[in-house]
Formats: C-alpha cells, structure tokens, sequence
C-alpha cells in the first residue's frame, strides 16, 4: 500500500520533473573542443529532489538487518539516524529508476534491450557474452561457495537464528 501510494507521487511529479529539466537544458552549455560540456548538465541529486522522500521505519531498519544477518546499529543513536537516511535515499533512487519508461526501446541483435555504454580500447575490456562455453554457471556457483564460512546442499548457510553477542 505504501509503495502504491509513493508510486502515484512518484507520477504526478514526474511531468513537473521533466518540465524543470526540459527548461533548464535549455540554457546555453559551454563545451570542449571535443563537444564534452565544461560543466555537468544535470545531477541524479538534482533529478531525485523531485521526488518524495519514503520512509524507513525503525522496525523495518532491524528487520533488513536480521534477513542478512547484520547486527543494526541501537535504535536513537547517530549511525541509526545516519544509516536510515542513506537506506532511505537508496529506495528513493530505486523508485525512480523503476519509474523509467522502456517500451520504445528497440532490442537489439542480441536481445539485450539497452546497450553496453562503456567506452573500451580496442582488445579491452570486460567479456560481454553472458555464458562462456568453458566454464558453465554451476562451476561459477561452486567456485564462490568455496569461500563460504557454512555449505549445506550447495547453498551459503546464515545464522540468522544464532544469538548474538
């Protein structure tokens, strides 16, 4: 219910928020020589300021602790207040990247719907390809389960039930 509600703030001031970006790209910007502006053009602070701010209870701040079997910080003190703020400001972000209309994007060859934007040298870089044929997922999995502390039928254990100190 509460996301419902963010959500329909989160729409109505959308438009306003594209409005004020729409006026304010329209200001001449000064650029290189290689057409990159000499000063940054907009801010994700600028763009989130727009929408409502959720909050994040003290029993939900707990809560996400315990699902990743974190001790939180003591409820008043200043890493909770600071903690919470910084929790409330990802959901913020979260909220609105959700809000990001996608339909007109056109897929691509390979079926990935956006891009890679990275730049890379030529011969550089990170492999693209989501299943390389050497080496499957399940290699992957096991690899990482190595580092484990707790393994049991091929899944990280938590002790999230375990007292703590």
């Amino acid at each position: 219910m509460y996301a419902h509600r963010c959500l329909k703030q989160f729409h109505s001031l959308s438009r306003w928020s594209y409005l004020r970006r729409l006026q304010s790209t329209s200001t001449k910007v000064a650029f290189d020589s290689c057409g990159i502006p000499l000063k940054p053009t907009w801010s994700v602070n600028d763009l989130l300021s727009s929408y409502p701010r959720p909050t994040i209870t003290p029993s939900t701040l707990k809560r996400l602790h315990e699902l990743s079997a974190l001790i939180p910080p003591a409820d008043g003190t200043p890493e909770h207040r600071k903690l919470t703020q910084e929790m409330e400001g990802l959901v913020k972000l979260v909220e609105a990247v959700k809000l990001v209309d996608t339909s007109g994007v056109v897929e691509e060859a390979h079926g990935e719907a956006v891009p890679d934007g990275r730049i890379w040298a030529a011969g550089t870089g990170i492999e693209l390809d989501c299943c390389s044929p050497q080496v499957t997922e399940g290699d992957r999995d096991r690899e990482l389960l190595r580092h484990a502390a707790r393994v049991m039928d091929g899944l990280y254990v938590v002790d999230a039930d375990k007292p703590r100190n």
